[in-house]
């Protein structure tokens, strides 16, 4: 089956699993005044050279489409889903493209573990278009690390962090304790997940949150899901933030470590920080489709699954 007619059969399975629920598919702007503060992620930016009067002149390419995805669910819109093209500047290489397709979609109504649980659903679903399927296992945060490594993700010292890393010869210079778990994650546990299994990861440190609700407790946790097919990240997944109060301090805070690292700050996105607090309780996730695409063709280069890679774009 050529990449191209594999492409089109997930999209046209993707439609039907949400219009069976009742989930609506909405599309929503690519270029924005606002940015993606978080500092591992580069957007792109461009000018608008028309009336003064439309607006900011510079605007981001979306790296993802999540902050008109929430306006929406604000307003009113319910269960809906986007499935459309996004930016990420820098990331080119056998697994990354700078232009790639993302799905995201937001449940009304439910928290980060009813949802996880969907996506495991549709990933099974694009599995058994081909006759294939896979086992799942569905792991706490902390307790992945305790099995797997030995290591308390919540007590550990950084030392005990890095001991495992040795071999790797990572340099340590300005690296936080949460760089040394996800680098943990990246080098020790990923690779190791097996091919023919969905791993689900929940509940991650609080000082990993993101855009997720925290939940008190010794200690805090932040309501999230990674979900990996093999060792590729597929998923990741919120209980979402309503407060828009704390998520502006966390995109200041995005800004402060941006301006740490010599990077340039960008602009906060002040169209979802008025309505944010109106986002009633639910449950958002944006899946990598080509990531997906990759698995189902059995491939390890994101280019073999594009019409045309970046370089010959």
């Amino acid at each position: 089956m050529s990449a191209l007619q594999l492409r089109a059969d997930l999209y046209a399975l993707i439609r039907a699993f949400f219009a069976e629920r009742k989930v609506l598919e909405v599309e929503t702007p690519i270029l924005s005044a606002a940015g993606n503060t978080e500092s591992n992620i580069e957007g792109f930016s461009t000018q608008f050279s028309g009336h003064v009067d439309a607006g900011a002149r510079e605007r981001w390419l979306r790296t993802s489409p999540e902050y008109p995805l929430k306006r929406l669910v604000a307003a009113g819109v319910g269960d809906c889903y986007e499935l459309g093209r996004v930016f990420r500047n820098g990331e080119a290489g056998g697994r990354h493209n700078p232009e790639f397709t993302m799905l995201e979609w937001y449940r009304v109504g439910w928290d980060h573990r009813r949802l996880m649980h969907e996506v495991i659903e549709l990933v099974e679903a694009a599995l058994a278009m081909q006759g294939r399927r896979a086992e799942v296992l569905i792991e706490g945060y902390r307790q992945l690390f305790i099995d797997e490594l030995g290591i308390d993700s919540a007590h550990a010292s950084i030392g005990e962090l890095r001991a495992p890393l040795a071999d790797f010869g990572i340099d340590p210079a300005g690296l936080t304790r949460d760089d040394w778990l996800d680098l943990l994650l990246t080098h020790k546990l990923q690779p190791a997940f097996p091919h023919d299994r969905i791993t689900v990861i929940h509940d991650y440190p609080a000082s990993q949150c993101a855009l997720a609700k925290l939940r008190p407790g010794d200690p805090p946790l932040a309501e999230r899901f990674e979900l990996y097919l093999g060792p590729y990240e597929l998923a990741n997944g919120y209980h979402e933030l309503n407060d828009a109060a704390e998520q502006r301090t966390r995109f200041e805070r995005d800004n402060a470590r941006r301006r740490e690292r010599g990077q340039r700050e960008v602009p906060l996105d002040e169209n979802l920080l008025a309505t944010l607090d109106a986002l009633p309780d639910c449950a958002g996730v944006a899946l990598g489709v080509e990531r997906l695409l990759m698995c189902l063709a059995g491939t390890d280069a994101i280019a073999d699954v594009l019409a045309f890679p970046f370089s010959e774009a």
